[in-house]
């Protein structure tokens, strides 16, 4: 579905009720299969989720996750680690495209039964569940944070526990400790010292009921519209101050566009304010999932950018670096990239009514949607949003059509 959207006003305004954060939800869901009387509130309604919840709730021979990376990876760590699994998990083309041999070679030095059933490194995946016993593994740090998180989330459920030694630096620490910090409210021990972490067994734990926070990477779009309007008011539920999710860095990064952020209760209410434009370099590394919104709010306000710390996003939906320099660059964008970085120079000119191609990633059709705010623009695939936020185009109206 090609979906045009075009604001010419300027204004914008409105309440938005975000769901659950699709991060805190799907480490949340592997936990409650491991500990049955966790419950839960305000899940995320996302695809990737339902694919997870899916998955864990019954006994396939093939379990397909679509597009849901974090899936993949999560599923992974918990099929190989119970017994009583003999499964085989895959998921779309292009997941058959990610690699996953980081995470599969550091299950096997545990014991692991997994093998590949097609090409070597890359799902599917034969899995045949054991109760894995050996108590220390090795992993790189500065792969994706959700191979960590994999085998943080099945360590308490392991009878010795499990040792995980971070090899080299470590990227991503946000959404690690996001992982420990779910870990620690439902009574897992744990002990983090230079590399390495130490998660003890917990056989059960007391009955406990945990509300899941709203998505910060959904309110991105928010930050990204209120940025790029004239005069912009949202108001975002339910969000805490002190959040777990490293993409509550957008309240600071966000103040370069003029955008002020602050709490009342449980509401994040961003508002516009004057703003002098200035280069912008930053260093993404802890939230890589930021990257597109920011290019494109910067090349909407008609400021460079050099983002670094981006070598996940070539492992993504798609190799996001590069769709965003093809997309950008129809805009009318002077724009290079690196396989780990993008740099972006002041826009000369806005091209009007293009379609922007979404290579099957949510981030790049809700990314580009706040430039309907300066041009009238085309989104492909509009509807691959659902993958993380099902609501976002009826949102997105809300605040626009006020």
């Amino acid at each position: 579905m090609i979906r045009k959207i075009a604001h010419y006003t300027g204004e914008i305004k409105g309440e938005i009720n975000i769901s659950g954060s699709k991060s805190e939800s799907n480490r949340l869901l592997i936990l409650q299969r491991i500990f049955p009387n966790l419950s839960l509130k305000n899940v995320s309604n996302s695809d990737d989720t339902k694919y997870l919840g899916k998955a864990l709730d019954g006994k396939k021979d093939v379990v397909d996750i679509s597009h849901a990376g974090t899936a993949m990876r999560f599923l992974t760590a918990y099929f190989a680690s119970h017994e009583g699994y003999d499964l085989v998990l895959t998921g779309s083309e292009r997941m058959q495209n990610r690699p996953i041999s980081i995470l599969v070679d550091a299950l096997r030095s545990m014991g692991a039964d997994i093998s590949y059933a097609k090409k070597e490194g890359y799902p599917p995946l034969k899995i045949s569940g054991k109760n894995l016993e050996i108590k220390k593994v090795s992993i790189q740090g500065n792969v994706s944070s959700q191979y960590i998180s994999a085998l943080l989330l099945m360590a308490p459920g392991l009878k010795n526990g499990l040792e995980i030694e971070l090899q080299g630096k470590v990227t991503s620490v946000p959404y690690i400790k996001m992982t420990l910090a779910l870990l620690e409210e439902i009574g897992v021990e744990f002990s983090w010292n230079d590399n390495l972490i130490h998660i003890k067994a917990k056989p059960s734990i007391e009955d406990k009921e945990l509300t899941v926070e709203s998505d910060w990477s959904s309110a991105s779009y928010f930050f990204s519209l209120v940025a790029l309007s004239e005069n912009g008011g949202v108001k975002l539920t339910s969000y805490k101050e002190d959040s777990l999710q490293g993409d509550s860095s957008l309240v600071e990064i966000y103040k370069h566009f003029g955008v002020s952020a602050h709490f009342e209760n449980d509401e994040l209410i961003l508002e516009k304010e004057s703003m002098q434009p200035k280069p912008l370099v930053l260093d993404l590394g802890d939230s890589p999932d930021l990257a597109q919104t920011i290019a494109v709010t910067c090349f909407g306000a008609g400021i460079a950018c050099d983002l670094t710390g981006l070598h996940t996003l070539k492992i993504k939906e798609t190799d996001r670096l590069v769709a965003l320099e093809q997309e950008l660059t129809k805009l009318g964008a002077e724009i290079q990239v690196t396989d780990k970085s993008l740099h972006l120079k002041p826009r000369k000119t806005l091209n009007k009514d293009v379609l922007i191609e979404t290579y099957d990633d949510h981030r790049m059709a809700m990314a580009f949607a706040p430039l309907a705010l300066l041009v009238p623009i085309r989104i492909n695939d509009a509807d691959v949003v659902t993958k993380s936020y099902t609501d976002f185009w009826s949102d997105f109206d809300k605040v626009l059509n006020q």
